[in-house]
């Protein structure tokens, strides 16, 4: 985007925009983003997990066997872009959720409103362990 076009948006007040049916624009290009096979759990979250929330994110993660190399993050406009994949958990953390991408589904506030708040870390083990009950 040209600075004069920026400088439309700025002048309308638009800090932010997104395409919903970009394939309707000439020459806009739409990359799905295809995961690899060995991707169990995506988290869509607003906030990329750094510092001591990815240190409480991989503490999550080894609750039910999945590897912080096993996971990969997006940011919930992207998450229309979402391709091929396998994944067998997504983790929703401070976004609305979205129905159907993974048979597992987990729900919580950010990362960093988890740690520290037992509530909110009582709440994200008990949809963890009703999962893994539904394995056994």
């Amino acid at each position: 985007m040209s600075f004069r076009q920026q400088d439309y948006l700025q002048e309308m007040g638009i800090q932010r925009w997104i395409l919903h049916r970009p394939q309707l624009v000439h020459g806009v290009s739409s990359q799905t983003v295809d995961l690899e096979d060995s991707c169990q759990l995506l988290i869509v979250s607003p906030v990329l997990p750094e510092g001591k929330f990815a240190t409480l994110f991989e503490k999550v993660l080894k609750s039910f066997s999945v590897a912080a190399d096993e996971s990969m993050y997006i940011h919930p406009e992207n998450l229309h872009r979402l391709g091929k994949h396998a994944l067998k958990w997504v983790w929703f953390a401070g976004c609305q959720p979205v129905e159907g991408i993974a048979p597992r589904q987990l729900v919580s506030p950010l990362l960093s409103l988890i740690e520290g708040n037992p509530l909110h870390r009582r709440e994200l083990w008990r949809q963890i362990c009703a999962y893994q009950e539904s394995d056994v």
